[in-house]
């Protein structure tokens, strides 16, 4: 009898299987980060930049679809933020290039809460536009994953 409620105890208190991240994909996606964040410093518009983030979107989702092993929001949230730190970056550290291509958010920022101080405002709002982008990849992952399992065939 005592052996058969070590067998049920076993069974009742075994672990699910760890959800683990892939790091390596997170920092290969976030790669699209770096480039856009290089790309809207010297050629982008911000006029046309969003259509842009929505292509990196698209494709870092599927991605994160076929390449993650589950958590897919959460590899989405992952790879917002280290992209908020290469596009922050990128427009902290090429301050001069970034504000002579982009004179009218200059002027705007001027009209904000640390306008006498870009640099510093680009370090607070980066984070939070990682944040908010994190959850909208996030999404598009969870939804590409499900597109992507559905034409997937079931293994027999």
């Amino acid at each position: 009898m005592r052996e058969s409620s070590k067998v049920s105890a076993g069974s009742v208190g075994t672990k699910s299987p760890r959800k683990t991240m892939n790091w390596k994909l997170i920092f290969q996606l976030s790669l699209f980060g770096l480039a856009m964040g290089l790309a809207t410093v010297f050629f982008i518009s911000s006029t046309i930049e969003p259509l842009f983030w929505l292509v990196v979107f698209v494709i870092s989702a599927y991605l994160i679809a076929r390449g993650a092993p589950d958590r897919y929001f959460v590899h989405g949230l992952m790879v917002s933020l280290v992209n908020s730190v290469w596009v922050t970056g990128s427009h902290v550290l090429l301050f001069s290039q970034y504000a002579a291509h982009h004179a009218e958010e200059m002027a705007r920022m001027s009209s904000m809460a640390f306008g006498n101080h870009p640099r510093r405002m680009m370090l607070i709002i980066g984070p939070i536009i990682g944040v908010v982008s994190g959850f909208v990849l996030g999404l598009f992952a969870v939804v590409a994953h499900r597109l992507v399992r559905a034409k997937t065939p079931a293994a027999a």
